[in-house]
């Protein structure tokens, strides 16, 4: 960590969005004594610190004691202009296998500005993916904790966060209900994408694939079982009683015999059971 008076200044220049105190001021606990470090939300504010874990409080503001106000210090527009003109880059870089390589994407995300990178290799036909998960949740506490703050979610292209189109729609809708802007650094859609603006458009675009997509997979599973029907392939659990053996049951039974008599005279012809007796219940069915 830097000079600890350089960093304390840097803090104080901003109102604290978690103790409410004044610019100029320590933070305060909850029990109005001066915090021993400065919130994490506060410190966030300043770029050059926001990979700190902590940012202690100067031993002259008397940590531990009773909390005053310090010297009013106005909040400038410079500092406002800045947080909101320096977003805060998320990155995210994936690969299918252990052959491909990450370095390229990693390299990509560092030269857009990304101040934290999540990569990992796995397939997106895996439904969990850990540093995704980290990725969004590291993203969404950003947000959270400096509402003012643009948090750009950034990845090397689309395909990147996954194939599916039904898949990037609950990517997108995440996105949106965090208020984070979306960033794809190669392919057709490059650019960066705000769901709750202008780039609300490519969040459409994402629910018409998805619908699309949808809709397609249903047609193509349609056609195949029309097309298993004509070779006179028909689908579900093969049938314990083909037409001959129904047949043959119900003559035994005409004659007089019992259903366990029935049931062991009869030899299932296919399926998981072939070779084996049909239950009482089945042959109660046949002759239903």
């Amino acid at each position: 960590m830097c000079d600890l008076a350089d960093p304390a200044a840097a803090v104080e220049g901003f109102d604290c969005p978690t103790c409410k105190v004044p610019a100029g001021s320590a933070c305060r606990t909850r029990g109005g004594k001066v915090a021993p470090k400065y919130h994490t939300p506060r410190f966030m504010l300043v770029p050059h610190l926001r990979a700190e874990l902590e940012v202690r409080t100067p031993a002259d503001r008397g940590p531990g004691g009773p909390w005053v106000t310090g010297p009013a210090r106005e909040t400038t527009d410079t500092h406002a202009t800045r947080a909101r003109a320096t977003p805060t880059r998320v990155g995210y870089a994936r690969c299918s296998t252990a052959q491909q390589e990450l370095q390229s994407q990693i390299d990509a995300l560092r030269l857009a500005g990304c101040e934290s990178i999540f990569s990992e290799k796995i397939s997106t036909r895996v439904k969990v993916r850990p540093e995704f998960t980290k990725a969004m949740d590291f993203a969404r506490t950003i947000e959270t904790a400096v509402p003012h703050q643009r948090v750009i979610f950034t990845v090397h292209e689309m395909k990147r966060l996954g194939r599916g189109a039904a898949e990037l729609l609950t990517i997108a809708e995440q996105l949106r209900r965090a208020d984070i802007q979306l960033e794809l650094l190669t392919g057709p859609l490059q650019g960066v994408y705000d769901p709750s603006g202008h780039g609300a458009a490519l969040f459409a675009f994402f629910a018409g694939m998805a619908e699309s997509e949808r809709e397609y997979i249903r047609e193509k599973s349609l056609e195949g079982q029309a097309s298993a029907r004509e070779r006179g392939r028909h689908g579900g659990r093969p049938k314990v009683f083909d037409d001959d053996m129904a047949a043959y049951a119900r003559s035994l039974r005409a004659r007089g015999v019992s259903v366990p008599g029935i049931a062991a005279k009869l030899v299932i012809p296919a399926g998981k059971n072939k070779g084996r007796h049909p239950s009482l219940a089945s042959v109660y069915r046949v002759l239903a």
